[in-house]
């Protein structure tokens, strides 16, 4: 049997999460529920759950004022925010799984599988999230980036282009390193489409600040200032060229 504690300051959507934990997820005991910073720090001094789901936002505080005052939680932690793209974008970011309110049934049995299996995020991720969702419209400095067995955290300026494999994606650096990440590369132009970062062909994605010039023989291609060359498809060719006018004006 798990132990759960829920931190929530939504009275109605508390008692909804409790009562379908207890409903659909029998091996789950929910042994505390908490709707403020304060009250949570009282319930986790007295016990520490398998399972902690945890509101970003709280009517005293953040999720992350209580993880702060529990540095070294054991619980694996759900993290619950609302249907909003600037918070979708941070976890995505931060590389840490969430359940978006309001959740089906099926979203919900995924987190709480994922939970279980999950490695706990460390102080670097969180800091990454915590940042992003304080500074929605501010450029975040780096991105944790999913391999087959570990999380690398990088700093976006020193990614030079994303190329497509498949259904992952390699992230090539400024230091020469190769990622390999297991996640498309549509996943990584939606997300970083916004900071500097242009989708040039169906295979790749290259931050701008990387490219040299754009060389219209042999089809049209980018040549980029690490004296790599990069295919332009024939539908984005007038829209690369008039990005790189704009930045050499």
């Amino acid at each position: 049997m798990l132990t759960a504690i829920i931190v929530e300051d939504m009275i109605d959507a508390l008692q909804l999460l409790k009562s379908d934990i207890e409903t659909n997820h029998k091996d789950i005991e929910v042994i505390a529920t908490a709707q403020s910073v304060v009250e949570a720090a009282k319930v986790l001094r007295k016990s520490q759950p398998d399972i902690l789901f945890l509101d970003i936002m709280l009517g005293d505080g953040t999720g992350f004022d209580v993880l702060e005052i529990f540095p070294d939680l054991k619980s694996k932690i759900i993290f619950v925010t609302a249907s909003d793209e600037f918070a979708i974008r941070a976890f995505k970011f931060a590389a840490i799984d969430y359940v978006l309110k309001p959740y089906s049934h099926e979203d919900l049995a995924l987190a709480i599988d994922r939970a279980k299996q999950q490695i706990q995020p460390n102080k670097e991720r969180l800091s990454i999230l915590k940042h992003t969702l304080s500074s929605p419209e501010q450029k975040p400095n780096r991105i944790s980036l999913h391999t087959l067995d570990k999380i690398i955290i990088v700093n976006l300026d020193d990614i030079v282009r994303c190329e497509s494999d498949s259904n992952n994606t390699i992230f090539h650096l400024q230091d020469k390193r190769k990622i390999f990440v297991t996640k498309t590369l549509k996943y990584f132009a939606d997300m970083l489409k916004n900071y500097d970062f242009i989708r040039v062909h169906q295979s790749h994605l290259v931050n701008l600040q990387c490219i040299s010039a754009y060389i219209k023989t042999d089809g049209g291609y980018l040549m980029l200032k690490n004296g790599e060359n990069v295919p332009v498809s024939v539908r984005k060719k007038t829209e690369i060229i008039e990005i790189i006018d704009r930045m050499h004006r």
